[in-house]
């Protein structure tokens, strides 16, 4: 998606939010908007050069800002401000990105997969001296090593897109947040080994949702339809979508100063994720879905 077109999708979304945004703030909010500076950037001014940002070849947001920007984009933002001054006005973007981000979530067929990927936010090494996610950050373990940082949870659907997602520390175990994420999901959700506890599962059963993970060794074997062993096989999806979020849409990197500026990173990044023209997708034929939703589990 060009620029001008995010923006007008933005836009959109912005003259609908707004007027309803301010009625809901308390006076005191309210007072404190109207003794901050205004910014002569309006608001989705501000969201799409934040999630344009995630859909340029750029690595970080000064060089972003300045070398494109500001260099081949004074015509559709009339109105630029510095880089130092933009960077103020991300915290205010967070709620808005929030909201938006909520609008673009996929639709539910039935079939969705389940993973978290780390987000670390700085090396391991420099965790002790880290003072910006103090108290907030955690260790935690992966296939991969240890980190430092958060946890991205992640559901979608079998076109890739997102359904429900969850920030939590590293050291959170991935079946916590699982109840919560899947409270208005129905049918089957594959996820791998670390989602295997037979108290969430028999809670996610009672909700009209099967949690289908491969089986340990040491596991009985349970009667597993043939479909469903095929269908998560196919569970490698949400790795690659997880892969996408990293090296394309950039939610993770180990530079961020500020607790809030990480959050509008990687919500923005997420929504620049969904405006992806092509998604990791499995290729169902319809009618292979229509019979999967008539079904009951």
């Amino acid at each position: 998606m060009n620029l001008t077109e995010l923006f007008c999708e933005i836009d959109d979304f912005c003259h609908d939010f707004e007027p309803k945004f301010n009625e809901k703030l308390i006076t005191s909010s309210v007072q404190t908007i109207r003794n901050t500076p205004a910014s002569r950037l309006c608001l989705s001014e501000i969201l799409t050069i934040i999630i344009y940002f995630h859909q340029s070849a750029h690595r970080t947001f000064k060089n972003y800002y300045l070398t494109k920007i500001f260099q081949y984009h004074q015509n559709d933002f009339p109105n630029l401000v510095s880089y130092s001054r933009f960077v103020e006005l991300m915290p205010s973007s967070l709620i808005p990105l929030t909201y938006y981000l909520n609008s673009r979530k996929g639709k539910k067929t039935g079939l969705s997969f389940i993973d978290s990927t780390r987000l670390p936010i700085c090396h391991p090494k420099r965790a002790k001296r880290n003072k910006v996610f103090q108290g907030l950050a955690a260790w935690g373990n992966s296939s991969i090593g240890w980190f430092f940082g958060f946890k991205l949870h992640l559901i979608i659907n079998e076109h890739g897109d997102i359904l429900a997602l969850k920030i939590t520390p590293g050291n959170v175990d991935d079946r916590i947040p699982v109840p919560e994420l899947t409270k208005n999901l129905w049918g089957w959700l594959f996820g791998d080994k670390g989602y295997i506890k037979q108290k969430l599962w028999s809670e996610l059963w009672s909700k009209n949702l099967k949690l289908i993970t491969p089986l340990k060794r040491n596991m009985k074997n349970k009667l597993i339809e043939s479909w469903e062993k095929i269908m998560l096989r196919k569970r490698a999806i949400i790795e690659t979508v997880n892969d996408q979020l990293k090296n394309i849409s950039q939610i993770s990197h180990s530079r961020h100063r500020s607790i809030i500026n990480f959050l509008v990173n990687v919500v923005a990044g997420l929504i620049a994720y969904t405006f992806q023209a092509k998604k990791p997708s499995l290729k169902l034929e319809k009618s292979g879905l229509m019979h999967l939703s008539s079904l009951s589990v």
